[in-house]
């Protein structure tokens, strides 16, 4: 059976890029608003996991949400359009019209903290980032080696892209060290559960996806982190007029 082939290991993430991560998601010291467990804010915590506490003003709570919900659905329509590429061509166009959507989506997202033009260009890049995944189904279906190469050097460059647009928007709290290994690494743990998907390998596709998605969840806390970080007044707890940045 044809396998779309992994990345070699020196493409994941270095123990010293995770280590960084790990100090990008360190909850900052902060004071926590009226809100408690059982009120609206409360609730959106328990539904994501992440750095956030019960606590926390609404609009702390509410970018982690949103970068939650909008990159999981990222990878739960990407794993959808590549199942029915393989599998149900009439699901496809809808599930990648849907998906296509999500990359729109997470533009906005960003739209008031770097402007419009930049809501734009990340769109831009997400978009194809997309695209760029058919040319690698088209060929790992097709067995062809040599095309296979050249889609997954395109897709891995336009994931460096990524990267780089994140660390120019915000240098500080996603340095290229954390952005270029986290996004390469999403790329190579697609190509795994796309490779189980390709075989009819429900159960490995399953697992392999979740492990995906939990990396996907890791990146969504930084970006939340991060532009928390660099527009605290945006945050500011209307109670108490102080940061209602993440506690310990």
């Amino acid at each position: 059976m044809f396998e779309i082939p992994r990345r070699r290991q020196v493409l994941a993430p270095t123990l010293a890029s995770l280590a960084v991560a790990a100090t990008l998601l360190t909850p900052s010291v902060g004071v926590a608003s009226a809100d408690g467990p059982g009120s609206a804010a409360g609730a959106a915590v328990s539904r994501h996991s992440g750095p956030v506490k019960p606590g926390q003003n609404e609009k702390v709570i509410g970018l982690y949400t949103t970068m939650h919900d909008l990159w999981s659905d990222h990878m739960q329509w990407t794993y959808t359009t590549v199942d029915a590429f393989f599998h149900n061509q009439p699901e496809l166009q809808p599930a990648l019209d849907r998906l296509l959507r999500n990359q729109r989506d997470i533009g906005a997202a960003f739209v008031p903290y770097y402007g419009q033009a930049a809501g734009d260009q990340l769109t831009a890049l997400l978009t194809t980032h997309i695209e760029q995944a058919v040319p690698v189904l088209q060929a790992a279906q097709a067995g062809d080696q040599a095309a296979l190469k050249k889609a997954l050097d395109d897709w891995y460059a336009n994931a460096n892209d990524i990267a780089d647009f994140l660390t120019n928007a915000n240098p500080k709290n996603w340095p290229r060290s954390v952005t270029e290994p986290m996004l390469r690494e999403h790329i190579d743990q697609t190509v795994v559960y796309a490779t189980d998907l390709l075989k009819g390998d429900y159960t490995n596709a399953i697992k392999h996806f979740d492990e995906a998605n939990d990396h996907m969840m890791t990146l969504a806390d930084i970006l939340a982190k991060g532009i928390i970080a660099q527009f605290p007044d945006k945050f500011r707890d209307k109670h108490n007029d102080r940061q209602g940045s993440v506690r310990s």
